[in-house]
C-alpha cells in the first residue's frame, strides 16, 4: 500500500509508472506528495475505481494493465474536460499527452449577495481568451492563474482539489498543476476547450 507520506523506491517506480501513462506527478521525487496524489485520483477514475488516493491491489493492477482515457477529438491542440470522469487532458491530433485530476461543478445550489445559482460546469467548444497570472478574486472564491474558457468561467489553481465536483463551475486543478501549464505554456490564449 502506497499512500501520501510514502517514500522510497517504491513511489519513484509509481511516479514513473504515471508520468509514462500521460498522468502529471510533478518532478520524480520519490515522495507521495499532493501532486501524486492528484495523479493517483486521476488514474483510479480513468479506471473507474475507488478514488481514494491510495495505491493497493486494485489501482496496482490498473496501473499494470497501463489504463488511461482516449480522446474525442481527432484534430488540433485541444484541451478536454470530461464532466462524467472529472479529467482534464491535453490532447494533440487526438493522442493523449497529459491527464490531470480536477473538480468541477458541483451541482448544488449558491447563493452569492442577491444573486441564487446552481454550480455547474457550461459544456459546449470554447477558446481560452483571458488570462490572469496570479490571485483573482471574485465573488464566489479565490481563483489561482485562472486561464477563463467563457464568462467568468475558468480552469484555475486551487488549494483543494478532490476526486469530486465541488466548485461552483470553474475547473479546479492544483495549484502545482497550475503553476506548472503555466511555466510550460500548456494553456496559451485562443486554445480550444471542448467540455463535455
Amino acid at each position: 500500500m502506497l499512500s501520501r507520506g510514502s517514500h522510497g523506491a517504491l513511489v519513484v517506480a509509481l511516479q514513473r509508472r504515471l508520468s509514462a501513462l500521460g498522468y502529471w506527478v510533478g518532478p520524480v521525487t520519490g515522495e507521495f506528495s499532493d501532486a501524486t496524489q492528484q495523479a493517483v485520483f486521476a488514474m483510479q477514475k480513468a479506471a473507474g475505481i475507488a478514488r481514494d488516493g491510495v495505491v493497493g491491489p486494485i489501482t496496482s493492477a490498473a496501473l499494470a494493465r497501463g489504463v488511461r482515457p482516449s480522446a474525442r477529438s481527432h484534430a488540433g491542440y485541444v484541451v478536454e474536460i470530461n464532466l462524467r470522469t472529472n479529467l482534464l487532458q491535453l490532447v494533440r491530433g487526438g493522442r493523449v499527452l497529459t491527464i490531470l485530476n480536477v473538480s468541477s461543478g458541483g451541482g448544488y445550489r449558491y447563493v452569492s449577495g442577491t444573486t441564487v445559482g446552481v454550480a455547474t460546469t457550461p459544456t459546449g467548444t470554447f477558446h481560452l481568451f483571458r488570462q490572469v497570472n496570479g490571485l483573482d478574486v471574485s465573488p464566489l472564491g479565490e481563483l489561482w492563474r485562472p486561464k477563463y474558457f467563457t464568462g467568468g468561467y475558468a480552469i484555475h489553481g486551487a488549494a483543494s482539489v478532490p476526486p469530486y465536483p465541488v466548485s461552483h463551475g470553474c475547473v479546479r486543478v492544483s495549484v502545482e498543476a497550475m503553476d506548472w501549464l503555466w511555466a510550460s505554456n500548456r494553456l496559451p490564449l485562443g486554445t480550444a476547450v471542448w467540455v463535455y
